[in-house]
């Protein structure tokens, strides 16, 4: 017998259904939090001004594997940007199956 398992993205600030899962770090802490379009531009806004006064620190995030409706988050358009996103930065990445985490990480830091 074949499962088919569907995973719903729920924000979690208002239960609506989310877009995408947020990641951010702040004292050494990394946060991941599934918001609508509308949530994750105003967290983004949020942190404009102090990102605009920052250093950003490349290489030094750790990894780990991402499952779950984390995982599910991703589109195809997502994949697409960032696999054109990877390539502009000299990262080698294949056309098609998984994107390695380190490069998933380096353009949610660098978008």
């Amino acid at each position: 017998m074949a499962q088919k398992k569907h995973v719903v993205l729920v924000d979690d600030i208002d239960g609506s259904p989310a877009s995408e899962t947020v990641l951010f770090g702040l004292d050494g802490v990394e946060y991941e939090i599934d918001l609508n379009e509308a949530h994750a531009g105003a967290l983004r806004e949020s942190f404009t001004e102090w990102i605009g006064h920052a250093r950003k620190l490349a290489g030094r995030r750790k990894t780990g594997r991402r499952t779950g409706a984390s995982a599910a988050a991703a589109s195809a358009s997502d994949t697409a940007k960032v696999r054109e996103w990877a390539r502009q930065n000299g990262y080698t990445v294949s056309d098609r199956g998984r994107i390695p985490t380190s490069v998933r990480e380096a353009y949610q830091l660098a978008n």
